[in-house]
């Protein structure tokens, strides 16, 4: 499936992160950078017209089937023991349930409690929002309100994963080793996908250097890895799953692309 992006445009891979989004990023022909951008709003202020891949889930449902949307199932029959990775994403209604600023953990646990009640009501086989998932539904809902307020975003920001992305760029393998360990980088799991990076065009040394402030090295390796799949989408080389995309009802494609 080609896509109509500019093949002179900057590349950015972007993850969530502590601070907010971390950023890889070149111009055509430079070396790349790494940024961390307090809202999304922020990034694309900075980094007009790039073609964007980001680890975030893009196009909401208003009903949740088994295994989430649609995308995480496909691609998790690729990635072996990585599988777990690859979060389900549960309704529009059950993301939007509860969008306080939370400061309390008590407050941040009940609002995961109505998030959990509305995603049971609003899918089938019933699934409530397991407590990873509910942590990144802020930045979802941040991308989600860009997309649906600007069409023309659609065209150059792209839902990708990293891990889909280190088996799309091993030639199919999955990675062999996890990133991190009960919660902890693993750094093996860390060189394992460096070397693949470097095999892709990376230099080691800025893929050694210490994450920006708040950012951890686990999220700079896999906005690494999304940046090559932004190229990957420029030149048409990147695919879909499904292919071709779904849609949400506001029309904003619901794929996973590397």
């Amino acid at each position: 499936m080609q896509t109509s992006t500019n093949l002179h445009s900057a590349l950015v891979g972007v993850d969530g992160c502590k601070a907010g989004w971390i950023a890889v990023h070149r111009n055509a022909g430079a070396a790349p950078s790494v940024s961390v951008f307090p809202r999304f709003q922020a990034l694309l202020d900075a980094l007009p017209d790039a073609t964007i891949a980001v680890d975030m889930p893009i196009g909401l449902p208003d009903f949740s089937g088994r295994g989430g949307r649609g995308p995480e199932a496909l691609v998790r029959s690729q990635l072996g023991a990585r599988q777990s990775s690859v979060f389900a994403i549960p309704s529009r209604a059950a993301l939007y349930a509860e969008t306080s600023d939370f400061t309390t953990i008590e407050a941040w646990h009940a609002a995961h409690r109505r998030a959990s009640q509305v995603a049971l009501a609003t899918s089938d086989p019933p699934r409530g929002v397991s407590i990873q998932a509910f942590g990144i539904f802020a930045k979802i809902r941040e991308i989600d309100a860009l997309l649906i307020a600007r069409p023309e975003l659609r065209g150059r920001v792209f839902e990708s994963h990293p891990e889909v992305a280190f088996c799309r760029l091993n030639g199919g393998a999955a990675m062999t080793l996890p990133k991190k360990i009960k919660g902890a980088v693993n750094p093996a799991g860390m060189e394992e996908r460096k070397a693949l990076l470097c095999r892709h065009g990376y230099e080691k040394f800025f893929l050694d250097q210490p994450p920006p402030r708040g950012a951890a090295s686990d999220d700079f390796l896999d906005a690494a890895a999304m940046m090559l799949i932004a190229g990957r989408i420029a030149s048409g080389e990147a695919r879909p799953s499904p292919d071709p995309p779904m849609a949400d009802r506001f029309g904003i494609r619901v794929a996973i692309w590397a």
